[in-house]
């Protein structure tokens, strides 16, 4: 037994018949088109693999430039935020004070 329940006889059998009915220069003519499709084929996909992987690269560009965007923005912020807490600090020290001396007087 070959393949799938063929055995080699009957291959043979079925590529004499297929000689004799196309042959040999048509066959080696459809081989030779039916290996360009294949190798154009190849080259497609091939293309559009590398498409692929330029595209994913730009958009993880794109995203590391937005992440650095938002820290950068988070960072002024946090000063921010910082100056005003220092702002209130130091008002609250001259309130403290004047309270202070107004007791005191």
């Amino acid at each position: 037994m070959g393949l799938g329940g063929i055995s080699i006889w009957q291959l043979v059998i079925i590529l004499v018949i297929v000689v004799l009915i196309f042959g040999t220069k048509k066959l080696k003519n459809m081989g030779g088109d039916i290996g360009g499709a294949v190798k154009n084929f190849k080259s497609a996909v091939k293309e559009e693999k590398d498409g692929v992987e330029d595209e994913a690269g730009e958009v993880a560009d794109d995203a590391q430039d937005a992440v650095e965007d938002l820290a950068d923005d988070a960072e002024e912020k946090a000063a921010a935020t910082k100056e005003k807490v220092a702002k209130k600090k130091v008002a609250k020290k001259k309130t403290t004070k004047k309270k202070a001396a107004s007791k005191k007087a």
